[in-house]
């Protein structure tokens, strides 16, 4: 028996789309306090094996996958492009959930991009421009040098998208739903997408 304190995730309540259970979990946070209830643990591998993580934020999701955008010359944009394949998990820690996908990953269009980049703030936009993401720099004000440099570049007319900065969008083959439950034998349901569509199913905690 499920205390009303200690929330269970039964099979039979789960949606058939792992992408609508999703967005009912999705739709659960917002508002619930988390500063950032669209972040996300990304994780690639890079050309010796090597697991990297880092934690980037969601920025929209529909049937097709889920897009965030990056520097493609970061590490994670050269990791994603050499492998093809990536990892997501969010962690909701006041409902006790998480949610780890699974799946091919590639640039979304620059149409997509650009649209997106033109909502940025400002800031955010020269940024993209000067900062050469994970490349070594010799100081704090090598940044700022750059920073201005650019400003003054595009003074005060629009500043375009970089063509070296972009979305991804991660196509999943798989879902695991975590429910935590304070016996720590938590409930696990799996989505695995096979030919026929979506299957479903538990695995122990």
């Amino acid at each position: 028996m499920t205390a009303a304190n200690d929330p269970a995730l039964d099979l039979s309540a789960c949606r058939p789309d792992p992408f609508d259970q999703f967005a009912e979990w999705f739709v659960a946070v917002q508002g619930g306090g988390y500063a950032e209830p669209t972040a996300m643990t990304l994780a690639t591998v890079d050309e010796r094996g090597q697991p990297n993580a880092r934690v980037v934020l969601l920025k929209g999701y529909d049937k097709r996958g889920f897009v965030f955008f990056t520097n493609y010359a970061s590490r994670k944009g050269r990791e994603l492009d050499a492998g093809g394949r990536a990892g997501l998990l969010f962690y909701w820690d006041r409902e006790m959930r998480q949610v780890r996908i699974e799946g091919t990953v590639g640039k979304v269009g620059a149409a997509e991009s650009d649209e997106y980049f033109a909502t940025r703030p400002r800031g955010s936009q020269l940024g993209a421009w000067a900062s050469p993401q994970s490349a070594p720099l010799a100081d704090r004000d090598e940044l700022e040098r750059r920073v201005a440099r650019y400003a003054e570049q595009f003074d005060a007319g629009p500043v375009p998208r970089p063509p070296h900065w972009g979305g991804y969008r991660v196509v999943p083959e798989r879902f695991e739903f975590w429910q935590g439950r304070k016996s720590r034998l938590h409930d696990r349901v799996v989505y695995v997408r096979g030919a026929a569509g979506w299957t479903l199913s538990r695995i122990a905690p």
